[in-house]
């Protein structure tokens, strides 16, 4: 039988709801005076196999706050590791489009097991405007 590196997630309706926490975010620019705990807090409610809605508030590299909503598309996983975007809207950012919304898609994995998880996004630095990093979210199911 033929081993596959990725594999297709089953997109069936699903009804989970997930508490998320801030980031912890590890910079490239890392010489730079930037806010690595990005404190916050967020939700998603995943309503089939590969996509969740997703909104939330946090302290951004900027030590502003920030605001996000979007969906976390995720249609195939490396072994119990989910593999997709995070599509979103995003505001704070005071070099960004003076601090207000502008889109985003940031590569992202998810590791769940049972009722915890960890998000991991790799945030692209774009010209002087936005830090690039990898940033770490903890999250808890709370129902599903």
């Amino acid at each position: 039988m033929e081993q596959r590196l990725f594999t297709k997630i089953d997109a069936a309706p699903k009804s989970e709801f997930w508490l998320d926490t801030g980031f912890a975010t590890a910079h490239f620019d890392s010489d730079k005076d930037l806010n690595g705990a990005n404190k916050g807090l967020g939700a998603e409610y995943r309503f089939n196999g590969s996509t969740s809605a997703t909104l939330g508030r946090f302290n951004n590299s900027d030590r502003q706050w920030s605001n996000y909503a979007g969906v976390i598309w995720q249609p195939y996983a490396v072994g119990p590791v989910r593999v997709g975007l995070a599509i979103a809207a995003f505001d704070g950012y005071p070099n960004m489009r003076d601090g207000g919304w502008f889109p985003a898609a940031i590569p992202t994995l998810t590791y769940e097991y049972q009722r915890v998880g960890l998000n991991v996004g790799i945030i692209p630095t774009y010209k002087d405007r936005l830090y690039g990093g990898i940033s770490f979210q903890l999250k808890f199911k709370l129902f599903e």
